[in-house]
């Protein structure tokens, strides 16, 4: 983009957004989670672009402050509260980094769910950078975003178009990918990555990366319904090539999630044929080019849910070239590229929040699969490209820094 930077020598110089400083409530950036890896995009072009910026973490930091080192110096790490949402600390928290940096205009930026912080005293400029996950907007979200020192950001244009239709004037900004990790990876550990997995190179694999977290009654990862679609088209096409499932995730109920081999049985696709990570490295999050690599050689990745904030999975997978398999609502209908399909779905209500979600067809998810087992097998090079709309730098370039040179009143 013209004017964000020009090369001095062999370095890069970006124009700085002056007296500026932010806040940033979420998860940290070290954690291996969606949040604390857009943090993490976040922060260092932040960063570099001279803002000064703070991390309060809400989940990944406990006990202690530190100093997270960039590329473009060092930032403020802020530990979580005692409250499960960290708001027992973040008024306390914003005032230290303001009171080190007296001249600059502050900001406090959410990025996490906003209905939790409903209830938080904070009167101060809150950017919240907003997931909505549900086909209609929560009560508690919607009194969120209607607060007069709120400045909502979408994350997506499923977000988007809700604030548009209840007349709340928001920013656009998507989640991203770094293209530098998220690209074809044919290897791990120096292994081909179906060799290193223990399957053929014939096996047709589908692939579901998510977080085994629910209530323990209803799953917004829509997991039985993904698992019951497999099984379903299984049991009817009778494919020619042997499936193989690989679910990156946490496969116990240690989290609050499912006990994913129980309805692995209950579902009555044979066990041996679903393949789970290393549960040691899992707790520490596998490197991502590894998770690159599970993607590229992935026949299919499946990432239909309930209900979508955004869906990194979806532009992650793709970036390395798989073809997806997702929901026709929420966040998730608008990420799907030349080679992905959609599923249709039927209403689900969330009583906890007020609001619908759509529960995916076990019908249609079989159906889609199909369609994938049909397709020319390979990295779809469309994909690849239709994805670099959410590239990091592009994002940044395209949505963030005129977002802030605009609010600090650099332009």
């Amino acid at each position: 983009m013209v004017g964000v930077s020009t090369i001095v020598g062999d370095m890069p110089k970006y124009e700085r957004i002056p007296e500026s400083a932010l806040s940033l409530v979420t998860n940290s950036p070290s954690a291996p989670t969606g949040y604390g890896v857009q943090a993490q995009i976040l922060v260092e072009r932040m960063m570099r672009h001279g803002m000064k910026v703070a991390v309060q973490s809400n989940y990944g930091l406990e006990g202690s402050f530190e100093r997270i080192k960039t590329k473009h110096g060092y930032v403020d790490h802020y530990p979580k509260g005692y409250k499960p949402y960290s708001d027992d600390v973040i008024p306390i928290w914003s005032k230290d980094f303001q009171d080190k940096h007296p001249q600059a205009k502050h900001a406090l930026m959410t990025l996490y769910d906003v209905w939790v912080y409903n209830n938080m005293d904070y009167e101060g400029d809150i950017i919240a950078y907003v997931p909505l996950d549900h086909v209609t907007m929560p009560p508690l979200v919607k009194k969120f975003l209607e607060r007069p020192n709120v400045i909502p950001v979408a994350m997506s244009l499923h977000g988007q178009r809700q604030m548009n239709e209840r007349g709340i004037k928001n920013h656009y900004a998507p989640h991203a990918f770094d293209k530098n990790i998220y690209k074809p990876t044919y290897e791990i550990q120096g292994v081909p990555t179906r060799k290193f997995m223990g399957i053929d190179d014939d096996d047709f694999l589908i692939s579901m990366v998510f977080a085994n977290k629910s209530n323990r009654v209803l799953h917004r990862k829509a997991i039985s319904e993904a698992l019951s679609g497999i099984n379903l088209w299984r049991t009817q096409m009778k494919p020619d090539r042997k499936v193989k499932i690989y679910l990156h995730t946490e496969p116990t109920a240690v989290f609050g999630g499912f006990d994913i081999p129980r309805l692995i049985e209950a579902v009555g696709i044979p066990f041996d044929d679903v393949i789970f990570p290393d549960s040691q490295r899992m707790r520490v999050g596998y490197p991502p080019e590894e998770l690159a690599a599970f993607y590229t050689a992935s026949d299919l990745v499946m990432n239909a849910t309930y209900g979508e904030g955004f869906g990194v999975t979806s532009i992650e997978s793709q970036a390395c070239g798989a073809k997806l398999l997702t929901s026709n609502w929420t966040a998730s209908m608008d990420l799907g590229g030349p080679d992905s399909y959609l599923c249709d779905g039927e209403p689900l209500w969330n009583e906890s929040q007020g609001a619908w979600w759509m529960r995916p067809s076990i019908a249609s998810l079989a159906s889609g699969i199909q369609l994938a087992f049909e397709a020319p097998r390979g990295i779809s090079q469309a994909n690849i490209d239709w994805v670099q709309q959410y590239e990091a730098d592009y994002v940044w370039d395209t949505h963030w820094l005129p977002f802030f040179k605009e609010y600090y009143g650099t332009e």
